[in-house]
């Protein structure tokens, strides 16, 4: 705490923005845990139940259970689709349902796995830039404090030890500061979007079953 009162006005500055990317970080890394974890929690028991039931009806009616799920918006913006596609064919021969109606579906689907992925993903940027920002700001700070030992040192006239270390220990703390906010950041950018790449195989997967499904339906009619 000491280093950090007698900075520079610029390190100090340099320090403060370097707390502001550490704070809101974390803030992201709980918030996300808390999502992701809540996302893949829902999608498992959200899958032993669409087996399980083997009926949409009924599949749509328990939907409330993993609201947390991003599989639960596929199959609800499926569903929808693939009733109204139905509705509008009514008393078609089997290829129209077939072709249609699982063209309709499997757009339904694309659209619902973008905007779920858009979701789990939204603040990752801020984690990526944190990481790679923090350690270059914090040597700005860092190169900016030895400057100013150095001019001290012009003035003073003196190269002793003495004089030079205070400021350049100052000096370092805003690189040690950068990599404290830089790390963590990184660490949990790459956990979250192996987690996330995870819950898009998942979509995939379901997306693709879920259109065999429809599939399988309109030949037997």
């Amino acid at each position: 705490m000491d280093l950090i009162m007698g900075a520079g006005p610029v390190v100090k500055g340099v320090l403060l923005v370097l707390v502001y990317f550490s704070v809101v970080s974390w803030a992201i890394i709980f918030l996300k845990m808390k999502t992701i974890n809540r996302a893949k929690k829902d999608s498992e028991a959200f899958l032993e139940m669409f087996w399980s039931k083997k009926r949409f009806d009924v599949v749509q009616q328990n939907l409330k259970e993993f609201a947390h799920s991003p599989l639960t918006v596929l199959f609800r913006e499926a569903y929808h689709e693939l009733a109204r596609s139905q509705r509008q064919t009514d008393d078609d021969e089997a290829f129209g349902i077939d072709m249609r109606g699982a063209d309709n579906v499997a757009r339904a689907l694309r659209r619902a796995t973008t905007q779920e992925l858009q979701r789990l993903e939204k603040f990752l940027t801020f984690l990526a830039t944190t990481g790679s920002t923090a350690p270059f700001i914090g040597l700005f700070g860092t190169v900016w404090g030895i400057m100013d030992s150095f001019r001290s040192i012009g003035q003073t006239g003196s190269a002793s030890l003495a004089v030079v270390a205070p400021g350049i220990s100052e000096a370092l703390v805003a690189t040690a500061i950068g990599l404290v906010a830089a790390i963590p950041a990184v660490v949990a950018y790459n956990h979250f979007v192996n987690k996330v790449n995870l819950l898009s195989g998942e979509m995939d997967n379901f997306s693709q079953e879920f259109l065999n499904i429809i599939e399988h339906m309109g030949r037997r009619k």
